[in-house]
């Protein structure tokens, strides 16, 4: 606990990006961030490990924009290539909604025009998404989709670093109909390019995680229940989690009930805390997750906790000798860099 302390007195906040649902991606010493801001997505860059960002480019949605609640712009890089994907929905708002992605191959220098990624135009409307990367150019992206009656998860698959995108396919047909109709998905894609949607499921009155693995993207194991416990919930919590490659497997955190909890794939939950908005970073053996909680946003590394400070809705990418925190606060996002 005294040395991620000191390491936290050592590294300075950087402050005053107005805007709201950070999320980070990276690639080498590269970190980029996205935001949110007034109905458009921002996003900028960093060549010093986090230490200090540049100028912003700014991305037009040509459309309402989904915000809040987990709601947002997600941010994936490969290489030079940087993804930007959004729900993005008529002008003023309306009962319809589509996974657009945009696309630069010079950094985040320039953009190229939204692709629309859902098969069927609206489907995407819940305005809940997840977009992952591996280094060999696949992309996935998980959304909430309202096509038929009742929610269900779909997801779409890219192999070339983004430029083209497959159908888009079923990851799960809940047994209820529905499942749990305002929790964010989240996704990832391992080194062998095998991708993981993790979201939560509605089954006879229960809340609980789920995740379904697949090997190419075209169709999807049975999804598998996350956790030894159940959560009964007549209710949606508007809480997903987060999902990270962890050496040869993947970490999973999410919230059941008050409490936050890392889990494999197959296996036990650890409660490491209590709270909301959880979320997880890894690489190699290191595994970071934030959350929400009373104090604000608080971090755990190893078996120490602290406090990063005040906010909500952290995000975390993990690099080989830091991992990068970015959190919500009173419309403004804070960036910490914490070595290790």
């Amino acid at each position: 606990m005294l040395l991620l302390l000191a390491l936290l007195a050592a590294a300075p906040d950087v402050t005053g990006y107005a805007g709201q649902q950070p999320q980070l991606a990276g690639a080498g010493s590269a970190v980029y961030l996205t935001v949110a801001r007034d109905n458009r997505i921002v996003v900028l860059r960093s060549a010093d490990g986090g230490r200090t960002f540049d100028d912003s480019s700014t991305i037009t949605p040509g459309g309402q924009l989904a915000v809040g609640r987990h709601r947002g712009p997600r941010i994936a890089v490969i290489d030079h290539t940087v993804m930007v994907s959004a729900i993005v929905g008529a002008e003023g708002g309306g009962k319809d909604g589509d996974v657009v992605v945009f696309r630069s191959t010079d950094e985040g220098r320039s953009w190229a025009d939204g692709i629309r990624i859902n098969d069927v135009t609206g489907s995407a409307r819940e305005g809940l998404h997840a977009m992952a990367s591996n280094a060999s150019g696949v992309v996935a992206l998980a959304w909430l989709d309202l096509r038929q009656h009742g929610t269900r998860v779909f997801s779409a698959v890219s192999r070339d670093g983004g430029a083209t995108w497959s159908p888009d396919v079923l990851v799960y047909e809940p047994p209820s109909g529905s499942v749990c109709e305002c929790c964010h998905p989240s996704v990832l894609v391992d080194h062998d390019g095998r991708i993981a949607v993790m979201f939560r499921n509605q089954v006879e009155g229960h809340r609980d995680m789920y995740l379904a693995w697949s090997r190419d993207g075209r169709a999807f194991e049975p999804a598998a229940k996350l956790g030894e416990g159940t959560w009964p919930l007549q209710a949606c919590p508007m809480d997903g989690g987060g999902i990270a490659t962890s050496g040869s497997d993947a970490i999973t955190a999410w919230r059941r009930e008050d409490v936050i909890y890392l889990a494999p794939p197959h296996g036990p939950e650890q409660r490491i805390g209590n709270g909301s908005d959880p979320t997880v970073s890894a690489v190699g053996a290191f595994v970071d997750a934030a959350w929400t909680d009373a104090a604000g946003v608080t971090l755990r590394r190893g078996d120490s906790t602290t406090t990063l400070g005040p906010g909500h809705f952290p995000s975390l990418l993990a690099l080989d000798d830091a991992t990068i925190a970015a959190w919500e606060h009173e419309g403004r996002v804070i960036v910490r860099r914490v070595d290790r």
